[in-house]
Protein backbone atom coordinates (compact mmCIF):
# COMPACT_ATOMS: atom_id res chain seq x y z
CA UNK A 1 0.00 0.00 0.00
CA UNK A 2 1.14 3.42 -0.94
CA UNK A 3 0.59 6.68 0.64
CA UNK A 4 0.23 9.65 -1.05
CA UNK A 5 3.42 11.88 -0.66
CA UNK A 6 2.46 14.72 1.53
CA UNK A 7 4.49 16.98 -1.20
CA UNK A 8 1.90 15.40 -3.78
CA UNK A 9 -1.04 16.42 -1.82
CA UNK A 10 0.48 20.24 -1.19
CA UNK A 11 1.05 20.38 -4.77
CA UNK A 12 -2.70 20.14 -5.70
CA UNK A 13 -4.14 21.80 -2.97
CA UNK A 14 -1.97 24.80 -4.10
CA UNK A 15 -3.55 24.27 -7.81
CA UNK A 16 -6.62 24.33 -6.65
CA UNK A 17 -6.07 27.58 -4.61
CA UNK A 18 -4.64 29.48 -7.73
CA UNK A 19 -7.96 28.12 -9.75
CA UNK A 20 -9.75 29.52 -6.58
CA UNK A 21 -7.47 33.06 -6.90
CA UNK A 22 -9.22 33.50 -10.65
CA UNK A 23 -12.49 32.52 -9.63
CA UNK A 24 -12.34 35.09 -6.74
CA UNK A 25 -13.29 32.12 -3.68
CA UNK A 26 -12.92 32.55 -0.26
CA UNK A 27 -12.52 28.73 0.76
CA UNK A 28 -13.68 25.00 -0.60
CA UNK A 29 -15.04 22.50 1.28
CA UNK A 30 -14.43 18.82 0.16
CA UNK A 31 -16.63 16.32 0.69
CA UNK A 32 -16.70 13.86 -2.22
CA UNK A 33 -14.94 10.41 -1.62
CA UNK A 34 -12.82 10.96 -4.73
CA UNK A 35 -12.04 14.32 -4.32
CA UNK A 36 -11.16 13.97 -0.75
CA UNK A 37 -8.98 11.43 -1.84
CA UNK A 38 -7.40 13.43 -4.19
CA UNK A 39 -6.29 16.65 -1.92
CA UNK A 40 -6.15 14.17 1.65
CA UNK A 41 -4.80 11.08 0.20
CA UNK A 42 -7.52 9.34 2.59
CA UNK A 43 -11.36 8.91 2.42
CA UNK A 44 -12.20 9.23 5.81
CA UNK A 45 -15.18 10.84 6.77
CA UNK A 46 -15.50 14.66 7.48
CA UNK A 47 -14.27 17.07 5.25
CA UNK A 48 -11.48 19.38 3.45
CA UNK A 49 -11.49 23.03 4.30
CA UNK A 50 -9.25 24.78 1.93
CA UNK A 51 -8.70 28.60 2.22
CA UNK A 52 -7.83 30.67 -0.80
CA UNK A 53 -4.52 31.37 1.54
CA UNK A 54 -3.42 29.39 3.67
CA UNK A 55 -2.95 25.73 5.17
CA UNK A 56 -5.99 23.34 4.62
CA UNK A 57 -7.39 21.63 7.45
CA UNK A 58 -8.96 18.23 7.32
CA UNK A 59 -11.27 18.01 10.05
CA UNK A 60 -12.47 14.12 10.53
CA UNK A 61 -15.15 12.50 12.17
CA UNK A 62 -14.57 8.87 11.88
CA UNK A 63 -11.84 7.77 12.01
CA UNK A 64 -9.25 10.03 13.11
CA UNK A 65 -6.32 8.38 13.88
CA UNK A 66 -6.94 6.61 10.37
CA UNK A 67 -6.76 9.69 8.40
CA UNK A 68 -3.72 10.90 10.60
CA UNK A 69 -1.68 7.89 9.33
CA UNK A 70 -2.91 7.98 5.68
CA UNK A 71 -3.07 11.50 5.11
CA UNK A 72 0.38 13.71 4.98
CA UNK A 73 -1.59 17.14 5.41
CA UNK A 74 -0.60 18.99 8.19
CA UNK A 75 -3.74 20.02 9.51
CA UNK A 76 -6.03 17.18 10.89
CA UNK A 77 -8.22 17.64 13.77
CA UNK A 78 -11.33 16.06 14.99
CA UNK A 79 -14.82 17.41 14.34
CA UNK A 80 -18.13 16.29 15.88
CA UNK A 81 -20.81 18.19 14.89
CA UNK A 82 -20.57 20.37 11.70
CA UNK A 83 -21.71 23.26 13.79
CA UNK A 84 -17.88 23.48 15.59
CA UNK A 85 -16.67 24.28 12.14
CA UNK A 86 -16.69 27.75 12.53
CA UNK A 87 -15.09 27.63 15.79
CA UNK A 88 -12.00 25.65 14.18
CA UNK A 89 -11.71 28.16 11.48
CA UNK A 90 -11.40 30.90 14.11
CA UNK A 91 -8.74 28.22 16.18
CA UNK A 92 -6.35 29.12 13.00
CA UNK A 93 -7.18 32.63 12.86
CA UNK A 94 -9.30 31.98 9.75
CA UNK A 95 -12.32 34.70 9.36
CA UNK A 96 -15.73 32.99 7.78
CA UNK A 97 -15.71 32.66 3.97
CA UNK A 98 -18.32 35.35 2.25
CA UNK A 99 -17.72 32.87 -1.33
CA UNK A 100 -17.36 29.36 -0.67
CA UNK A 101 -17.03 26.89 -3.23
CA UNK A 102 -18.73 23.23 -2.72
CA UNK A 103 -18.89 19.76 -4.86
CA UNK A 104 -22.47 20.78 -6.36
CA UNK A 105 -23.08 18.17 -8.82
CA UNK A 106 -22.55 15.55 -6.02
CA UNK A 107 -23.09 16.94 -2.52
CA UNK A 108 -26.63 16.06 -1.42
CA UNK A 109 -29.06 18.84 -1.16
CA UNK A 110 -29.90 18.03 2.20
CA UNK A 111 -26.12 17.87 3.38
CA UNK A 112 -25.40 21.24 1.60
CA UNK A 113 -28.35 22.71 3.46
CA UNK A 114 -26.94 21.77 6.90
CA UNK A 115 -23.64 24.00 5.88
CA UNK A 116 -26.02 26.66 4.57
CA UNK A 117 -27.26 26.95 8.20
CA UNK A 118 -23.43 26.73 9.78
CA UNK A 119 -22.19 29.59 7.56
CA UNK A 120 -25.28 31.44 6.64
CA UNK A 121 -24.10 34.59 5.58
CA UNK A 122 -21.43 33.03 2.80
CA UNK A 123 -22.71 32.50 -0.88
CA UNK A 124 -22.34 29.08 -2.86
CA UNK A 125 -20.87 28.11 -6.08
CA UNK A 126 -19.90 24.80 -7.67
CA UNK A 127 -16.33 24.26 -7.44
CA UNK A 128 -16.61 21.19 -9.44
CA UNK A 129 -15.13 22.68 -12.68
CA UNK A 130 -12.14 23.74 -10.74
CA UNK A 131 -11.31 20.49 -8.91
CA UNK A 132 -12.07 18.74 -12.20
CA UNK A 133 -9.30 20.78 -14.14
CA UNK A 134 -6.82 20.21 -11.21
CA UNK A 135 -7.17 17.01 -11.01
CA UNK A 136 -7.04 16.40 -15.17
CA UNK A 137 -3.38 17.07 -15.17
CA UNK A 138 -1.89 14.62 -14.32
CA UNK A 139 1.87 14.55 -12.31
CA UNK A 140 4.91 12.17 -12.66
CA UNK A 141 3.82 10.23 -9.62
CA UNK A 142 0.13 9.66 -10.79
CA UNK A 143 1.11 9.00 -14.35
CA UNK A 144 3.75 6.25 -12.27
CA UNK A 145 0.63 4.27 -11.10
CA UNK A 146 -1.44 4.92 -14.33
CA UNK A 147 1.71 2.58 -15.56
CA UNK A 148 1.58 -0.12 -12.80
CA UNK A 149 -2.74 -0.42 -13.23
CA UNK A 150 -2.01 -1.06 -17.38
CA UNK A 151 0.35 -3.70 -16.31
CA UNK A 152 -2.22 -5.06 -14.21
CA UNK A 153 -4.83 -4.97 -17.04
CA UNK A 154 -2.49 -6.65 -18.89
CA UNK A 155 -1.93 -9.27 -16.59
CA UNK A 156 -5.87 -10.28 -16.69
CA UNK A 157 -6.33 -10.22 -20.79
CA UNK A 158 -3.45 -12.92 -20.63
CA UNK A 159 -5.33 -14.76 -18.33
CA UNK A 160 -8.51 -14.67 -20.63
CA UNK A 161 -6.88 -16.49 -23.05
CA UNK A 162 -5.62 -18.90 -20.72
CA UNK A 163 -9.23 -19.56 -18.91
CA UNK A 164 -12.04 -19.41 -21.75
CA UNK A 165 -13.93 -22.68 -22.70
CA UNK A 166 -17.11 -23.30 -24.66
CA UNK A 167 -19.64 -23.46 -21.74
CA UNK A 168 -18.57 -21.20 -19.42
CA UNK A 169 -21.09 -18.25 -18.36
CA UNK A 170 -20.01 -15.13 -18.57
CA UNK A 171 -19.98 -14.33 -15.37
CA UNK A 172 -17.94 -17.52 -14.61
CA UNK A 173 -14.92 -15.88 -16.99
CA UNK A 174 -15.66 -12.36 -14.95
CA UNK A 175 -15.19 -13.91 -11.70
CA UNK A 176 -12.21 -15.90 -13.05
CA UNK A 177 -10.26 -12.38 -14.14
CA UNK A 178 -11.51 -10.64 -10.97
CA UNK A 179 -9.54 -12.91 -9.07
CA UNK A 180 -6.45 -11.95 -11.42
CA UNK A 181 -6.75 -8.43 -11.01
CA UNK A 182 -7.49 -8.49 -7.09
CA UNK A 183 -4.18 -10.39 -6.18
CA UNK A 184 -2.08 -7.50 -8.27
CA UNK A 185 -4.03 -5.22 -6.38
CA UNK A 186 -7.33 -4.28 -7.81
CA UNK A 187 -9.38 -2.61 -5.14
CA UNK A 188 -12.69 -4.30 -6.25
CA UNK A 189 -14.67 -0.90 -7.36
CA UNK A 190 -14.34 1.93 -9.60
CA UNK A 191 -15.30 4.76 -8.72
CA UNK A 192 -17.69 7.46 -11.72
CA UNK A 193 -18.92 10.56 -10.69
CA UNK A 194 -22.20 10.92 -12.61
CA UNK A 195 -25.09 10.57 -10.58
CA UNK A 196 -26.40 6.61 -9.88
CA UNK A 197 -23.27 5.89 -11.42
CA UNK A 198 -22.33 2.75 -10.20
CA UNK A 199 -20.14 0.67 -12.11
CA UNK A 200 -18.86 -2.57 -12.11
CA UNK A 201 -14.97 -3.17 -12.43
CA UNK A 202 -15.66 -4.51 -16.25
CA UNK A 203 -18.12 -5.34 -19.04
CA UNK A 204 -17.39 -9.11 -19.47
CA UNK A 205 -19.86 -11.09 -21.66
CA UNK A 206 -20.45 -12.80 -25.08
CA UNK A 207 -22.25 -12.92 -28.02
CA UNK A 208 -25.71 -11.01 -28.68
CA UNK A 209 -25.33 -10.28 -25.42
CA UNK A 210 -22.66 -7.89 -25.70
CA UNK A 211 -25.28 -5.58 -28.50
CA UNK A 212 -27.89 -5.23 -25.35
CA UNK A 213 -27.91 -1.82 -24.35
CA UNK A 214 -28.32 -0.46 -20.72
CA UNK A 215 -29.12 2.88 -18.81
CA UNK A 216 -25.76 3.48 -18.31
CA UNK A 217 -24.18 6.61 -20.75
CA UNK A 218 -21.61 3.70 -22.27
CA UNK A 219 -21.49 2.24 -25.49
CA UNK A 220 -22.38 -1.46 -24.22
CA UNK A 221 -24.28 -2.47 -21.52
CA UNK A 222 -24.82 -6.13 -20.99
CA UNK A 223 -27.61 -7.83 -18.94
CA UNK A 224 -26.18 -8.11 -15.94
CA UNK A 225 -27.43 -11.06 -13.23
CA UNK A 226 -30.32 -9.49 -12.25
CA UNK A 227 -32.73 -6.19 -13.35
CA UNK A 228 -31.59 -4.48 -9.61
CA UNK A 229 -27.82 -4.01 -11.64
CA UNK A 230 -28.32 -4.57 -14.88
CA UNK A 231 -24.81 -4.37 -16.73
CA UNK A 232 -22.23 -6.74 -17.47
CA UNK A 233 -21.93 -10.19 -17.29
CA UNK A 234 -24.81 -12.91 -17.30
CA UNK A 235 -25.40 -16.08 -16.80
CA UNK A 236 -25.19 -16.54 -20.27
CA UNK A 237 -22.85 -19.47 -22.20
CA UNK A 238 -19.72 -18.63 -24.47
CA UNK A 239 -20.54 -20.65 -27.52
CA UNK A 240 -18.22 -20.90 -30.54
CA UNK A 241 -17.93 -17.89 -33.61
CA UNK A 242 -19.06 -15.29 -31.56
CA UNK A 243 -17.24 -12.02 -30.28
CA UNK A 244 -16.23 -12.63 -26.38
CA UNK A 245 -15.56 -8.80 -24.75
CA UNK A 246 -13.37 -8.14 -22.35
CA UNK A 247 -13.61 -4.35 -21.19
CA UNK A 248 -11.73 -4.23 -17.57
CA UNK A 249 -10.82 -1.06 -15.86
CA UNK A 250 -7.46 -1.97 -14.02
CA UNK A 251 -6.78 0.17 -10.80
CA UNK A 252 -4.17 0.28 -8.55
CA UNK A 253 -4.18 2.59 -5.27
CA UNK A 254 -7.15 4.14 -6.62
CA UNK A 255 -5.96 5.14 -10.23
CA UNK A 256 -7.80 3.70 -13.33
CA UNK A 257 -6.90 2.34 -16.76
CA UNK A 258 -9.31 1.08 -19.19
CA UNK A 259 -9.04 -1.36 -21.86
CA UNK A 260 -11.16 -3.50 -24.27
CA UNK A 261 -10.46 -6.52 -25.99
CA UNK A 262 -12.48 -9.37 -28.31
CA UNK A 263 -11.67 -12.68 -28.35
CA UNK A 264 -13.59 -15.21 -29.71
CA UNK A 265 -14.11 -19.65 -30.00
CA UNK A 266 -13.36 -20.98 -33.70
CA UNK A 267 -14.38 -17.43 -36.07
CA UNK A 268 -16.03 -14.45 -36.52
CA UNK A 269 -18.10 -13.33 -38.86
CA UNK A 270 -16.74 -11.26 -42.08
CA UNK A 271 -18.75 -8.09 -40.80
CA UNK A 272 -17.67 -7.81 -37.27
CA UNK A 273 -13.82 -8.65 -38.49
CA UNK A 274 -13.98 -5.81 -40.91
CA UNK A 275 -15.57 -3.82 -37.89
CA UNK A 276 -12.75 -4.42 -35.98
CA UNK A 277 -10.46 -3.68 -38.15
CA UNK A 278 -12.00 -0.54 -39.26
CA UNK A 279 -12.47 0.66 -35.09
CA UNK A 280 -8.49 0.00 -35.30
CA UNK A 281 -8.58 2.32 -37.56
CA UNK A 282 -10.61 5.07 -35.76
CA UNK A 283 -8.35 4.84 -33.01
CA UNK A 284 -5.46 5.59 -35.23
CA UNK A 285 -6.74 8.35 -36.59
CA UNK A 286 -7.25 9.85 -32.99
CA UNK A 287 -3.55 9.55 -32.60
CA UNK A 288 -3.01 11.85 -35.05
CA UNK A 289 -5.00 14.29 -34.11
CA UNK A 290 -4.81 14.91 -30.46
CA UNK A 291 -1.81 16.85 -29.48
CA UNK A 292 -2.08 19.63 -27.10
CA UNK A 293 -4.66 22.66 -28.25
CA UNK A 294 -6.98 20.83 -30.35
CA UNK A 295 -10.38 20.97 -29.06
CA UNK A 296 -11.39 17.97 -27.52
CA UNK A 297 -14.96 18.04 -29.38
CA UNK A 298 -12.67 18.48 -32.65
CA UNK A 299 -11.66 14.90 -32.44
CA UNK A 300 -15.00 13.43 -31.69
CA UNK A 301 -16.22 15.09 -34.16
CA UNK A 302 -13.46 14.05 -36.90
CA UNK A 303 -13.72 10.10 -35.36
CA UNK A 304 -17.45 10.24 -35.92
CA UNK A 305 -17.19 11.60 -39.50
CA UNK A 306 -14.51 8.62 -40.40
CA UNK A 307 -17.00 6.01 -38.58
CA UNK A 308 -19.70 7.17 -40.89
CA UNK A 309 -17.96 6.86 -44.07
CA UNK A 310 -17.20 3.93 -43.13
CA UNK A 311 -20.93 2.79 -42.72
CA UNK A 312 -21.49 3.00 -39.70
CA UNK A 313 -23.61 5.91 -38.61
CA UNK A 314 -26.23 3.44 -36.80
CA UNK A 315 -23.91 1.40 -35.06
CA UNK A 316 -21.05 3.40 -33.79
CA UNK A 317 -21.13 3.92 -30.05
CA UNK A 318 -24.40 2.16 -29.64
CA UNK A 319 -27.46 0.67 -31.37
CA UNK A 320 -29.41 2.52 -32.98
CA UNK A 321 -31.65 4.97 -30.43
CA UNK A 322 -28.59 3.72 -27.69
CA UNK A 323 -25.93 5.94 -28.83
CA UNK A 324 -23.62 7.64 -26.85
CA UNK A 325 -22.17 11.34 -27.80
CA UNK A 326 -18.69 10.62 -26.82
CA UNK A 327 -15.95 8.29 -27.74
CA UNK A 328 -13.16 8.90 -25.00
CA UNK A 329 -13.06 9.68 -21.72
CA UNK A 330 -10.59 11.17 -19.20
CA UNK A 331 -9.33 9.08 -16.30
CA UNK A 332 -7.33 8.79 -12.79
CA UNK A 333 -9.39 8.04 -9.73
CA UNK A 334 -12.27 8.10 -11.56
CA UNK A 335 -13.53 6.66 -14.99
CA UNK A 336 -15.17 10.06 -16.31
CA UNK A 337 -12.59 12.37 -15.80
CA UNK A 338 -11.92 15.30 -18.11
CA UNK A 339 -11.03 15.56 -20.82
CA UNK A 340 -14.32 14.54 -22.68
CA UNK A 341 -13.68 13.20 -26.30
CA UNK A 342 -17.31 14.23 -26.87
CA UNK A 343 -19.85 16.54 -28.95
CA UNK A 344 -19.60 20.08 -28.04
CA UNK A 345 -16.32 20.26 -26.00
CA UNK A 346 -15.15 22.66 -28.57
CA UNK A 347 -14.10 25.44 -26.19
CA UNK A 348 -11.82 22.82 -23.90
CA UNK A 349 -8.38 21.61 -25.47
CA UNK A 350 -6.11 19.03 -25.26
CA UNK A 351 -2.79 19.87 -22.72
CA UNK A 352 0.02 18.31 -21.94
CA UNK A 353 -0.75 16.02 -18.88
CA UNK A 354 -3.84 14.79 -19.50
CA UNK A 355 -5.25 10.79 -19.68
CA UNK A 356 -7.81 9.53 -21.19
CA UNK A 357 -9.35 6.16 -22.33
CA UNK A 358 -10.14 5.91 -26.46
CA UNK A 359 -13.00 3.42 -27.38
CA UNK A 360 -14.28 3.15 -30.76
CA UNK A 361 -16.75 0.29 -30.81
CA UNK A 362 -19.58 -0.95 -33.54
CA UNK A 363 -22.65 -2.65 -31.96
CA UNK A 364 -25.26 -5.21 -34.06
CA UNK A 365 -27.86 -6.06 -32.50
CA UNK A 366 -28.30 -9.66 -32.41
CA UNK A 367 -24.86 -10.34 -33.46
CA UNK A 368 -22.33 -9.06 -30.96
CA UNK A 369 -20.26 -5.77 -30.70
CA UNK A 370 -16.78 -5.46 -31.44
CA UNK A 371 -14.25 -2.58 -30.96
CA UNK A 372 -11.14 -1.76 -29.00
CA UNK A 373 -9.95 0.87 -26.37
CA UNK A 374 -6.58 1.71 -24.91
CA UNK A 375 -5.19 4.59 -22.54
CA UNK A 376 -3.63 7.40 -22.89
CA UNK A 377 -1.72 10.36 -21.88
CA UNK A 378 -0.43 13.50 -23.53
CA UNK A 379 3.53 13.84 -22.42
CA UNK A 380 5.55 16.40 -23.42
CA UNK A 381 7.13 14.53 -26.15
CA UNK A 382 3.42 13.70 -27.74
CA UNK A 383 0.65 10.83 -27.35
CA UNK A 384 1.84 7.98 -25.32
CA UNK A 385 0.00 4.59 -24.83
CA UNK A 386 -0.68 3.38 -21.43
CA UNK A 387 -2.16 -0.16 -21.79
CA UNK A 388 0.34 -2.27 -23.67
CA UNK A 389 -1.78 -5.65 -24.60
CA UNK A 390 -1.98 -7.23 -27.67
CA UNK A 391 -4.19 -5.14 -29.54
CA UNK A 392 -5.08 -8.24 -32.32
CA UNK A 393 -8.43 -10.14 -32.40
CA UNK A 394 -7.86 -13.35 -29.90
CA UNK A 395 -9.18 -16.93 -32.16
CA UNK A 396 -8.59 -19.42 -29.93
Amino acid sequence: MRLTPAVELEYRCKKLQDQMAEAGLDAVIILQNADLFYFTGSIQSGCLYLPAQGYPIYMVRKDLQRARMESGLREIVPISSMKDLPAILAQYGYSEPKQIGMELDVVPVNLFERYRKVLPDAEYVDATPLIRRVRMIKSHYEIHLLKDAADQVDKVCRRAREVIREGMTDVELAAELEYVARREGHQGLVRMRAFNGEMVYAHVFSGADTAVPTYMDTPLGGMGVNPSFGQGASWKRIERNEPIIVDFAGCLEGYLVDQTRVLAIGELSERLRRAYDDMCRIQEWMTELVKPGVPWGTVYDECLALAVKMGYAESFMGTRGAQVSFIGHGLGIEIDEYPFIARGFNDMVFETGMVFAFEPKAVFPGEGAIGIEDTFYISEDGLKQLTHSDQALVIL
